[in-house]
């Protein structure tokens, strides 16, 4: 199987991705028959051994010269002012402003919900400060990059509080939808035909919403029960702009500070651009997900997972038309122990083991 990944980068993936799966759950897992498990202890395991070091020294080596920014080369230099550059005209011209009054709006924004209104005719009612609260919100209205790093968060109860942790599982598919008027125009645009000409009806309030794409369900016009992943408007111009701006300042820190390059600080920030930028492109997406379902097909694991069917004479690169399961959230146990009547863990433990030998 060729997945637009390799290997190497499956370590990051387990940290940045907010979901195991696609954001919108296109995974269903069913549990197989329990398996008895024989196996035994090696009778080897508690034996002892003795680590004797094989190298010993007295004496001290001199220690090498620290490299400094002086020590840069012309080559060097020139490397840092093409890759600014390069990013600078990825990113556009107006990304810049735009980020940055996106930015302050977002932080007046979210300031104003936890003060008192200043009319007597306001209706609305001002919130309790919490702090979780208040940094989704930030996080949410910053954009895809911040809720992406919320989705992080959400992911990660060994890192952050719980609180924290709690607060932000909403960015994994409850952030702040868009109106449907627009995403109405963004499938017309993108398919280049109107909505009735491919589905009997669409539901206006969306299933869910993440940080790149919301999710409608609807019916075609032939009956089948489908939903439509519909990607936001210019998400394109923030995250290039976001991503940009993250990798330039990570080659920076390293061309100022040459100790950092033993940290791989620009390389990772530069898989995470790519790996991001390629989310925008759904068609992408279905070939991954058609491979995904092959390899279920030949490895006879169609009983144990399943993934949607993917209409792609009704998907283009910000529209994706897919079959629609229904299942639970992988964070949900007490909804996995009920449609499954066993074990959740088990069962997450299922879909761990099937999604990493997809991969590898």
């Amino acid at each position: 199987m060729k997945f637009n990944f390799v290997v190497k980068k499956l370590s990051l993936s387990f940290i940045l991705c907010a979901n195991l799966f696609d954001e919108f759950g296109a995974f269903t897992l069913y549990h197989p028959p329990a398996v008895s498990d024989s196996r035994s202890l090696n009778s080897n395991s508690n034996k002892q051994y003795n680590h004797t070091p094989l190298f010993m020294s007295t004496s001290t080596a001199p220690r090498k010269a620290k490299k400094s920014v002086s020590d840069r080369t012309q080559a060097e230099t020139t490397s840092l002012i093409r890759d600014i550059v390069q990013a600078a005209v990825e990113a556009g011209p107006r990304a810049g402003p735009v980020r940055t009054m996106q930015a302050y709006s977002a932080v007046v924004r979210t300031v104003q919900d936890f003060m008192p209104s200043s009319s007597p005719f306001s209706t609305r009612q001002q919130e309790t400060f919490s702090a979780p609260v208040a940094l989704r919100k930030l996080f949410e209205r910053m954009g895809a990059t911040y809720i992406k790093l919320g989705q992080f968060i959400a992911s990660s109860p060994t890192l952050f509080p719980k609180e924290y942790v709690v607060e932000f599982q909403k960015c994994l598919d409850a952030t702040e939808p868009l109106e449907w008027n627009v995403i109405r125009d963004v499938i017309e645009k993108d398919l280049g035909k109107p909505i009735s000409s491919v589905f009997a009806s669409v539901d206006k309030e969306p299933l869910a919403s993440a940080s790149i794409a919301q999710v409608h369900a609807a019916r075609l016009k032939t009956g089948e029960e489908v939903v439509v992943k519909v990607q936001k408007p210019d998400i394109d111009e923030s995250l290039k702009a976001d991503l940009s701006f993250i990798y330039v300042a990570s080659r920076v820190l390293e061309f100022v500070q040459p100790d950092f390059e033993r940290t791989s600080l620009s390389a990772i920030a530069g898989d995470i651009r790519s790996s991001m930028l390629e989310e925008l492109d759904f068609e992408k997406e279905a070939i991954n997900l058609e491979e995904f379902r092959d390899f279920l097909r030949d490895n006879d694991l169609r009983g144990v997972a399943t993934a949607p069917r993917v209409y792609r004479e009704f998907s283009s690169k910000k529209v994706m038309v897919m079959e629609r399961l229904r299942g639970a959230s992988m964070l949900d146990a007490d909804k996995i122990a009920e449609i499954t009547n066993s074990n959740p863990e088990a069962t997450i433990i299922t879909a761990l083991n099937v999604w990493t030998t997809s991969v590898m």
